[in-house]
């Protein structure tokens, strides 16, 4: 990704006190797309190819302007299980957004697991993103998963599961 891109997707962003965000109709002409659903997706996937971490978090402010498709899935699982990027918690939010079945073993991948840069993280948001993530799945399987994760030892962890299981 060019740093004119880079640029031009950090304009989608609201800042305090800064100018007006791109509208999305601004954003696309100027990036030169139609498609922000498809852009976000490409840029996502050309990140994951090149290991990027700094182009993941851009092509993720892409993805949760313009929404996710059940196309999103196979990367957002691939960046799940991958411990070399640091949007673990954007992984958790979209996968939850998609509420697919097929998103369960990830979550509960996410719910269970403490990435080295968010060991600080006594509040455990990643886990807790991904448990809400599993609660809007209709199925046994996240059924099962949010069953397991009430046992956990983390006290967080067991509150959260238990909450979803119980919505």
């Amino acid at each position: 990704m060019s740093p004119e891109e880079r640029s031009l997707i950090l304009a989608l962003v609201t800042v305090p006190g800064g100018p007006e965000p791109l509208t999305r109709e601004e954003f696309l002409r100027k990036f030169g797309a139609s498609d922000g659903l498809a852009l976000g997706l490409d840029l996502l996937r050309d990140a994951i190819g090149r290991h990027d971490t700094v182009d993941v978090a851009f092509a993720f402010v892409v993805c949760f302007r313009f929404g996710f498709s059940d196309d999103h899935l196979e990367p957002l699982i691939t960046l799940a299980f991958a411990d070399w990027h640091q949007s673990h918690e954007d992984v958790a939010s979209a996968l939850g957004e998609l509420s697919s079945s097929s998103a369960t073993a990830a979550l509960l991948h996410l719910a269970e697991w403490v990435p080295s840069y968010l060991e600080f993280d006594d509040a455990r948001a990643l886990a807790v993103k991904a448990i809400w993530g599993l609660g809007s799945i209709r199925s046994e399987e996240a059924h099962s998963a949010l069953e397991s994760l009430s046992q956990s030892k983390s006290k967080i962890v067991a509150e959260n599961a238990v909450a979803q299981l119980q919505r």
